[in-house]
């Protein structure tokens, strides 16, 4: 655990503790007491609620046993500057200054490890994102899932997890046979031949594109069902897909597809499975998943009437290979489209008896492009869609990785063309990096005349409320770390950021960092460097750019 999350447990529980006693001294019924955050600044940094809940018990007003306490109360000036009571009852806690004056110095000492946690130390975790089948080029929407994956995966390192990111897809159903038979129309058509696209098939340029690496490599003599078609494609589409995820950062540890598991004959062995314990029968010429006998609301089809395995099949016989590698995590990254499958996923595992507690399933909205205050319109099998290769090229991988976490995965995200191409401080990620380069920058200056950054300085005189707010702010940072932990949300650290890049700017709206006073400005030099390091340790793990100029 961090060091400043330590001394801020130990100020909770000296807190707490505190009260306790005050309460024995009244010879009050002890009360669990929890101390949390204030949610105004003006009242301190923490409050307590308890004389809510001893105001039904002794039957006074909240306000009244608040200052009841209050006046029995006896803090160390040293971990708590100032107490206080508001209506209707809340105790606040100012911590002393001298806490957070300390913060500098511990952060330049941690460097890149202040806020790191090692509860996943010699864990491991599997993290599977994106898995798009390769039938065309990464979508926007596939975007998302790459950015907010790797950056769960992030978070999860950050924690001391050994992580396998890996991507899975699907490559022996429906999908690849359009794909192919799309393919071959198109190689047909351009010989001449009057052969239609199938129904649903995909109409996209970058067909023909995957016809002319067909007839440069093959020539134009290839017959219908020829395997070279699917083969092509899904070698070039799946080359385009990787390259586009380099272009963000994205780099997956494995790449897992379906048709393996049928060639393993793990999909058999677990049909096999299920069998044996009653949990698929035959109807209607399909094979259904009994999921009513484990408290499911409907039994699922497996295997259609046709022969052909739904996406759950194969899905079952993955997920049952995750477990059995062993992993102490495994994390499924899954757009909105798989909020009805995956539970049939698991409920087959649980059957089996597998341990499916280990699994955490993500879902995240869809995102809609927004140019000039219109929808984009966009139709995957008509072709007509913008990749996030395009995305990636109109707009830069930085805003591309930021705007896709800055909202919540379970919030539809617009994202707003004009704002992400805009190269000022509208743009919330320059507003970030600008102030990372500008620390950068104010330290360069002070090199120049002789301020050398060091931990040999006076955290005493880092006194104007500017400065403190700034440091209460880098205290927050392993608590925001640990949260991201929690709820594998990226959004909370995007979030956390600007709030520090708002407070530095403030700060140096106020403060000047390079003054004739050399103590003050040596303080100061390490405040903003503190900041420097917390805001570069937040971008790496979203996987966005800290540049030193702008």
């Amino acid at each position: 655990m961090p060091l400043s999350m330590r001394l801020l447990m130990m100020i909770k529980k000296y807190l707490i503790q505190s009260l306790l006693d005050v309460l024995r001294h009244l010879n009050i019924q002890e009360e669990p007491i929890h101390i949390a955050p204030t949610k105004n600044p003006r009242f301190g940094d923490l409050s307590t609620n308890l004389a809510f809940n001893l105001s039904k018990k002794i039957g006074e007003q909240p306000i009244d046993i608040a200052k009841k306490i209050k006046t029995y109360l006896k803090l160390d000036p040293d971990l708590i500057q100032e107490i206080s009571v508001s209506d209707p009852g809340f105790i606040n806690f100012q911590i002393s200054k001298s806490y957070y004056q300390g913060l500098p110095e511990l952060i330049l000492k941690e460097g890149q490890h202040y806020g790191k946690e090692t509860e996943g130390k010699g864990k491991t975790a599997n993290v599977e994102f994106v898995s798009a089948n390769p039938t065309g080029p990464l979508t926007v929407g596939h975007g998302r899932q790459a950015v907010l994956g790797d950056a769960v995966a992030s978070i999860l390192e950050w924690h001391g997890y050994d992580v396998t990111r890996e991507y899975y897809y699907n490559n022996a159903g429906r999908q690849m046979r359009l794909l192919r038979q799309s393919v071959e129309a198109r190689y047909f058509q351009e010989l001449g031949k009057d052969i239609p696209l199938p129904e649903g098939g995909y109409k996209g340029e970058y067909i023909r594109d995957i016809v002319q690496i067909i007839r440069q490599k093959h020539g134009d003599k290839l017959h219908a069902d020829d395997i070279i078609f699917q083969k092509e494609a899904e070698e070039h589409i799946f080359n385009n897909i990787k390259s586009s995820l380099e272009k963000i950062g994205v780099k997956h540890d494995r790449f897992t597809n379906e048709k393996m598991y049928y060639e393993n004959k793990a999909i058999d062995e677990l049909l096999q499975s299920l069998k044996q314990t009653d949990l698929i029968y035959e109807s209607e010429g399909a094979t259904w998943f009994k999921a009513s006998s484990i408290g499911k609301s409907q039994d699922r089809v497996l295997i259609k009437s046709t022969g052909e395995p739904t996406y759950r099949l194969p899905d079952m016989a993955y997920h049952q290979d995750k477990v059995n590698r062993g992993f102490d995590l495994i994390v499924d990254v899954f757009g909105a489209d798989h909020v009805d499958t995956y539970p049939d996923v698991l409920s087959c595992l649980d059957a089996l008896h597998y341990d499916t507690s280990k699994i955490k399933v993500l879902i995240h909205q869809f995102v809609t492009l927004v140019e000039a205050g219109k929808t984009v319109k966009m139709s995957t099998r008509e072709g007509q869609f913008i990749t996030l290769e395009n995305l990636i090229n109109e707009t830069g991988p930085d805003v591309v990785r930021y705007f896709f976490v800055m909202r919540g995965m379970n919030s539809h995200l617009n994202f707003d063309m004009d704002t992400a191409k805009d190269q000022s401080d509208q743009n919330p990620v320059y507003y970030l990096q600008y102030a990372h380069a500008r620390i950068a920058n104010i330290i360069k200056h002070g090199e120049s005349l002789g301020y050398t950054l060091n931990t040999s300085f006076d955290p005493a005189l880092l006194v104007h409320s500017s400065e403190v707010d700034l440091l209460k702010q880098l205290d927050l940072f392993p608590i925001v770390m640990d949260t991201a932990l929690e709820t594998l949300e990226p959004q909370g650290i995007a979030n956390y950021l600007q709030s520090l890049a708002a407070h530095f700017h403030k700060f140096y709206a106020v403060c000047r960092v390079i003054t004739d006073d050399k103590s003050l400005s040596q303080s100061r030099l390490a405040l903003i460097s503190a900041v420097q390091t917390v805001l570069a340790n937040g971008l790496r793990i979203l996987g966005i750019q800290t540049p030193e100029r702008m």
